[in-house]
């Protein structure tokens, strides 16, 4: 009789403490919501003139968002791998704004791990710490499946894929101790549709979409978002050859992008007070082309 009697005042005592613990969690939670709302109101600013990489900067799309960024202020790093001469005159043009902006080039690989690492760890030396990252570099190698070689292949994922990668991770490395930062990665619709011709190109492309949003999960805890800008046939040195006859009617809005409206959404994404709520997303500039892909 006394086990019984005990039995049933300690199976009390655990459903008392079972049935009173959402009510702690609850209390708990109001001193956390409260300690989060005071952590809110301190918000983490980037400095008055923000270090920028943009990779693939001397030209096209990459050339438009490193002048943009210029336009507001920030210490750019135009990367490029051959061109020298256009990512100087780069340089000269923001350095030429007046509005405290600096800039310097700084050639890299973006296929090579190495040739990345060094570019962030130059940015970092000249300019100081990196507080935004755009991932722009990109090459195409276009062919028939059964046509298309190894190396067609992997080149193309090594620069367009891997290098993004290892770019982020470059930069996150900078971005984290101040906990704030913004990666943005040039993708591509041809990532989401497909394009005869170009499976190399929109495997890798795809990646980056689904690379972004895994990062986005994994950085933001530092106050670090990632998101992705992905063009659709853009007036550049990558569409100059196109025969746009049968693109055209494919385009809703009947005509190419330019460069500078690509250049103004990753301006938002990275130093727009209103975005730094938006991480693991994906923005088409497209003209409609890929409208139902996501």
């Amino acid at each position: 009789m006394i086990r019984q009697l005990v039995f049933v005042l300690m199976l009390s005592l655990i459903l008392n403490t079972l049935a009173f613990a959402p009510r702690a969690a609850v209390a708990r939670g109001g001193g956390r919501a409260a300690g989060l709302s005071m952590m809110a109101k301190k918000k983490r600013e980037f400095p008055e003139n923000p270090v920028a990489v943009v990779t693939g900067a001397s030209r096209g799309i990459g050339r438009a968002i490193a002048m943009e960024l210029g336009k507001a202020g920030c210490k750019v790093v135009v990367n490029y791998a051959s061109s020298a001469g256009p990512a100087e005159e780069v340089v000269n043009e923001i350095k030429a704004l007046g509005n405290g902006a600096d800039a310097i080039a700084i050639k890299a690989n973006i296929g090579d791990v190495g040739e990345i690492r060094s570019l962030f760890g130059e940015a970092e030396e000249k300019l100081g710490p990196v507080n935004i990252c755009v991932n722009n570099a990109g090459i195409t190698n276009d062919m028939l499946v059964m046509m298309m070689k190894p190396e067609d292949f992997t080149n193309v994922v090594d620069v367009n894929l891997n290098g993004v990668f290892y770019a982020s991770q470059a930069a996150f490395a900078s971005m984290m101790p101040k906990k704030i930062g913004r990666i943005i990665n040039v993708g591509s619709i041809v990532g989401q549709i497909g394009n005869p011709g170009q499976a190399n190109y929109a495997a890798a492309k795809g990646g980056v979409i689904g690379m972004t949003k895994a990062m986005a999960k994994e950085f933001g805890g530092r106050g670090v978002t990632v998101n992705a800008v992905c063009p659709g046939f853009i007036a550049s040195d990558m569409t100059k050859d196109l025969d746009t006859s049968a693109l055209l009617p494919l385009i809703p809005l009947k005509r190419l992008g330019e460069p500078h409206e690509v250049a103004g959404l990753v301006k938002f994404l990275a130093l727009d007070p209103a975005s730094a709520y938006i991480t693991g997303h994906c923005f088409n500039v497209d003209g409609g082309m890929a409208i139902g892909a996501t």
